[in-house]
């Protein structure tokens, strides 16, 4: 719907930036403006492309030859583009710095002004960019705090410095500790990662492959070729699913996608990749070969593509709705937005600061929890399991939950026992890493995150090119390392770094934490709307995407959105 819109801000500009959240996001926008513009010469940038394809990009971007570039977060950093005019951000930023730095992207030059324009995908994305701006304006940008100590990189740093003349223990050590995440680093994991690194320690001692430095006069090097040449294929700190490339059958590479995504094609499937419809030929070799073909297909979806609400955009909006609360509609956006909030007011409440809205609904298919603490989808997934855990040890009930930035719903056929919850302290602090560890499948969150870990720190190879090992295959050795360190080295800190990284990555601990002290000292505003409010319905909708078919989904949400029409034209009229 927003694409007239776009194209209308795009037509009197002669080079703009288009940012997308995602890599589907930027191959679905790169089609459909280039089949409503065919005329311009839209380019596409993004991470999996092929470096070919990307510099293509870039050198196009500098010399003015593309009108617009549909990109992600792959050009927002430590890129100069002087011919940029314009930026556009489709949906959320999610964050301040993220828009800022997206914005400084355009009006390279002397007295020119940068400048971005947000194109919201829902009407609370209305919220968000007002929020932004404001945010913005109060200088409330969001900090980038270091990792504390991650051995797997510092694994990775030492086997790299091993590597020409080698180095002295004590040099490095002091060398690493000038570094923000390593200032503490203790003697004892030094000289702890050092013996692992040149012994396997304990565990993996027996295995020469784990022996990568060796130690002549007191100077640490790689002295065998085979790992050195191992070591270099594998250097990099970001990791996905293994990555399938992909070929024409007669031609050059395109890029990769996931090997997730692959494996649900057949020969003669089609798909969107590198702002081309391909159709697949064969896969061989963690290749996949391709052709041209008219037809449209799906588009690939990558690993982590959902970034959380920062807190400050979160507390931002939080802001905004307390005025709209209060009928102040001050700007445009608010203004634009008016409407669904009164509906929002009409049949529950709009959340308030210092107030936790609650809502709870009853329906076919049971009781529906609805709560809004407005900490990001990180957060609200270790809150939703751990509430859905405390309240069913009071009562045993099986729940199933959704999650977004703005709140989680919890669904179970009888309803839970709330209001005894409450008053055994159901948004208490107290033992909150045991709760959350009991609430969700710990060991396993713990193996998935540990799969990184040995990815980055060398414990696992990923392959030779044209012969790379698949995503199983990685999955297997890491979870069988994993299972080793758990059975007779728990005290691994490799292995404890996975553990914590789940809480404190994953679950975004601190925020998690902070966020329950904000619930107790909130006031309770508990609503029992007759139906799927405003806020709620994302939430209804993000649950049943996970268990219907696209094609059935779509014909649910048009029935819930002909009765949820029928009744706010009813509101309205009353």
């Amino acid at each position: 719907k927003m694409l007239p819109k776009v194209v209308d801000e795009l037509e009197p500009v002669s080079s703009a930036l288009v940012f997308t959240n995602t890599r589907s996001q930027c191959e679905l926008w790169h089609q459909a403006l280039s089949e409503v513009r065919s005329d311009w010469r839209i380019g596409l940038h993004h991470g999996s492309l092929a470096n070919k394809e990307r510099r293509v990009v870039e050198q196009g971007l500098k010399s003015g030859a593309y009108k617009v570039v549909v990109c992600t977060s792959s050009l927002d950093l430590g890129v100069d583009f002087s011919p940029v005019e314009r930026v556009l951000q489709i949906g959320s930023p999610k964050g301040v710095a993220r828009l800022l730095q997206r914005a400084g992207r355009s009006g390279h030059g002397p007295g020119r002004v940068s400048r971005v324009t947000c194109v919201p995908a829902h009407v609370f994305e209305l919220v968000e960019a007002a929020a932004a701006r404001d945010a913005t304006q109060m200088g409330a940008i969001e900090s980038r705090p270091p990792y504390n100590c991650p051995l797997d990189v510092l694994a990775q740093h030492a086997v790299s410095m091993g590597l020409g003349k080698g180095f002295r223990k004590d040099e490095l050590l002091r060398e690493i500790r000038t570094t923000a995440s390593y200032k503490d680093l203790t003697d004892g994991e030094w000289d702890w990662l050092l013996e692992f690194l040149s012994t396997g320690g304990s565990t993996l001692s027996a295995y020469p492959e784990y022996h990568k430095l060796q130690v002549t006069n007191e100077i640490y090097k790689v002295k065998d070729k085979t790992l050195a040449q191992r070591h270099r294929m594998a250097i990099g700190t970001i990791v996905s699913d293994a990555a399938i490339q992909v070929r024409y059958l007669k031609g050059g590479r395109l890029g990769s996608v996931e090997e997730s995504f692959i494996s649900r094609l057949y020969p003669g499937d089609t798909f969107l990749f590198a702002g081309k419809a391909l159709q697949l030929v064969k896969v061989n070799n963690m290749v996949a070969y391709v052709r041209k073909t008219k037809a449209a297909g799906a588009v690939p979806a990558w690993q982590g593509g959902r970034m959380p609400l920062s807190s400050e955009l979160a507390d931002a909006v939080c802001t905004k709705l307390d005025a709209a609360a209060r009928r102040i509609f001050g700007d445009e956006e608010m203004r634009l937005v008016r409407p669904v909030l009164a509906l929002q007011e009409a049949w529950s409440a709009v959340p308030k600061n210092k107030e936790l809205l609650i809502e709870r609904i009853d329906s076919r298919e049971g009781a529906h929890l609805y709560i809004y603490p407005f900490a990001g989808r990180l957060v609200h997934e270790g809150l939703a399991a751990l509430l859905a855990y405390r309240l069913a040890a009071l009562e045993p009930l099986t729940f199933t939950w959704a999650v977004n930035d703005y709140g989680f719903e919890l669904l179970s056929r009888e309803a839970p026992p709330f209001e005894e919850a409450l008053g055994n302290d159901l948004f208490g602090i107290d033992h909150l890493g045991d709760d959350i560890m009991a609430s969700l499948n710990s060991a396993e969150l713990a193996k998935n995150r540990f799969r990184e870990i040995a990815r980055i720190a060398g414990l696992v190879f990923q392959g030779y090119p044209g012969k790379g090992k698949t995503a199983r295959q990685i999955q297997a050795t890491s979870s069988l390392i994993f299972d080793v360190f758990q059975r007779y080295d728990p005290e691994n800190p490799l292995f404890k770094q996975a553990h914590a990284e789940v809480l404190d990555r994953q679950l975004e601990r601190t925020r998690l934490y902070s966020t329950l002290k904000k619930m107790q000292a909130a006031t309770l505003r508990i609503t029992r709307p007759e139906r799927v409010t405003p806020l709620a319905f994302p939430l209804m909708v993000d649950r049943l995407r996970e268990k219907m078919s696209s094609e059935k989904l779509q014909d649910r949400l048009h029935r819930m959105l002909v009765s949820l029409e029928k009744h706010a034209e009813q509101t309205v009229v009353s």
